[in-house]
């Protein structure tokens, strides 16, 4: 096995199919936003990225899905993601697509902070509507982990978390080109790693990876699941079959998908 960083997080992570998946899930997200009745750019802060895309649930709502998307803290948009959206509002929930801002522009730290003021806002768009799961790819599942756990005393708790292909433990960045732009050091990675801040009392997780994604990509998230059952919280591992770290959204955009249905478990059998 390559046990060099730059291969686990980003060489070994690439596929050649990657350009055509993607611009699928762009001509997807277009139909998406075109064919159903949507919000698009919701502010929730000052920062130009501090928005949402909102798809309202069909029918009676059971909760809502906030979805971080993809990146490395550093590029992609909510926009090419809109896909994921139709699907789950169809099964009754609200979904909430959320941008934040992107490094180097800001720090991974300012990024998550600022990331925080979506709950409130997603919150009162949903009109109160039933439960609030947060969830997130790559990326996006560390900003999802990190606001379940940034959950101030007092506050409306969030009823999961589905975090899938996370990095949770960002030491290992450090030494790949991915670093250019996140600028971490050792001591800025460690403190930006919910792994070491896991605590009793946090929210029920979905932890998600692709069974062929790298070694190093399956052994985070095997890793996080572990330290969030230890801590004393419900977690459930998912490793879905064949499936790299793009490829995975396939399953989670498919009704019917075992992935799909511990989604909607995460919201209970009434979702409240």
């Amino acid at each position: 096995m390559n046990d060099d960083p730059q291969y686990q997080y980003v060489q070994g992570q690439a596929r050649p199919g990657f350009p055509a998946l993607l611009a699928d899930y762009e001509a997807r997200s277009r139909a998406a936003a075109a064919a159903v009745d949507c919000a698009l750019d919701l502010p929730y802060g000052p920062h130009a990225r501090q928005t949402f895309d909102f798809f309202p649930a069909r029918g009676r709502p059971r909760g809502t899905l906030a979805y971080f998307h993809a990146g490395y803290w550093q590029s992609r948009d909510k926009s090419g993601f809109r896909f994921i959206a139709p699907v789950y509002a169809r099964a009754g929930l609200h979904v909430a697509l959320v941008n934040y801002p992107l490094c180097p522009e800001v720090s991974v730290a300012a990024l998550v902070e600022a990331a925080r003021a979506c709950v409130p806002a997603i919150r009162v768009r949903a009109g109160g509507d039933g439960a609030l799961v947060l969830a997130g790819h790559s990326a996006g599942a560390h900003i999802a982990v990190e606001l379940a756990l940034a959950q101030q005393p007092g506050a409306t708790p969030i009823a999961g978390v589905a975090a899938l292909s996370g990095i949770y433990d960002l030491a290992p960045l450090v030494a790949t080109t991915l670093n250019d732009k996140l600028r971490f050091d050792a001591a800025s990675a460690k403190a930006c790693s919910p792994l070491h801040r896991v605590r009793a009392g946090a929210a029920p997780a979905l932890v998600v990876v692709g069974g062929a994604e790298t070694p190093a990509f399956v052994a985070q998230s095997r890793e996080f699941h572990a330290a969030w059952r230890a801590a004393g919280n419900r977690s459930a591992l998912h490793i879905e079959p064949g499936a790299d770290h793009f490829s995975l959204l396939e399953a989670l955009a498919s009704p019917g998908s075992a992935l799909f249905e511990e989604v909607l478990g995460l919201f209970g059998n009434d979702g409240g």
